[in-house]
């Protein structure tokens, strides 16, 4: 079924409902946060929301025809704390989202504000549940870190990724990763953030993930944001599609949806 979705003109997001009976729910992502509506938040227990990372646990890297994909060994990971309370969460892998050109791409907005790019850590709740699978289907079972990209500075610890994309040009193609990224150098050095209960941004949109977006974006280069555009959606094997893409991976951003009567939280100065 995954065939059937992606961002051209004939499978894109307002295509998704209708494959997958959830996207057309009331906890769907992204949204555009509103920062005039956002209530003050308090962190739970007065403990702050933490991570640690293993930097040599990330694996392998894959074009899974819709954007590129770090998958990780999440043993001895941890994001809890702030919004989390005791749970615990692993990080599972991580993977951005992008646009055909710098200053759209992003999947949330910020008072209608796009960015070129978005990152998404993806962790799941390992004190409630024992896979991923199972996390994936409670309300909440996900917990997704989200960092906005702009244009600017080169990235060092992101050139670990996007130098070895010339290596997963088609779909399906994976590689080992040669030397360790952490995904802690990928966050901004600002943690403060907006938070909110949603769903995954691609199908099939299981609402599931507490949202944690950072307000503060990371500066990548024009270089980089290029070689994560010149990425194919497509098997080596088949023909490149007559899209209106190209059978590139670009534009791949669900835009955003309503918020509804879900509380955005807004965790300051810390």
């Amino acid at each position: 079924m995954s065939a059937n979705w992606g961002y051209t003109d004939q499978n894109g997001p307002e295509k998704w409902p209708k494959l997958f009976p959830q996207a057309s729910g009331h906890r769907q992502s992204p949204v555009n946060i509103q920062t005039s509506v956002t209530k003050r938040g308090s962190e739970l227990h007065g403990k702050l929301l933490s991570w640690k990372y293993v930097p040599e646990n990330t694996k392998s890297l894959v074009n899974p025809g819709y954007c590129w994909r770090v998958d990780v060994n999440g043993t001895d990971s941890e994001l809890t704390g702030g919004i989390l309370g005791d749970n615990i969460y692993k990080l599972e892998q991580f993977h951005c989202h992008w646009g055909c050109s710098d200053g759209r791409g992003s999947e949330h907005t910020v008072d209608g504000k796009s960015y070129s790019g978005e990152l998404h850590l993806v962790h799941w709740n390992t004190t409630k549940y024992s896979t991923f699978g199972e996390a994936a289907n409670h309300p909440d079972g996900l917990a997704v870190l989200g960092v906005f990209l702009k244009v600017g500075k080169h990235h060092d610890e992101l050139e670990k990724v996007t130098k070895l994309l010339q290596f997963v040009q088609h779909k399906g193609d994976r590689i080992t990763l040669p030397e360790s990224c952490d995904p802690g150098k990928l966050l901004p050095d600002i943690h403060t953030y907006w938070t909110y209960e949603g769903s995954l941004t691609t199908p099939p949109c299981s609402e599931s993930v507490i949202w944690i977006v950072f307000k503060t974006p990371v500066e990548v280069s024009h270089d980089q944001l290029d070689a994560m555009r010149n990425l194919n959606c497509y098997d080596v094997k088949e023909e490149c599609p007559c899209d209106n893409l190209n059978g590139k991976v670009i534009n791949n951003y669900r835009p955003p949806l309503p918020l509804g009567n879900r509380e955005l939280r807004d965790f300051g100065e810390r």
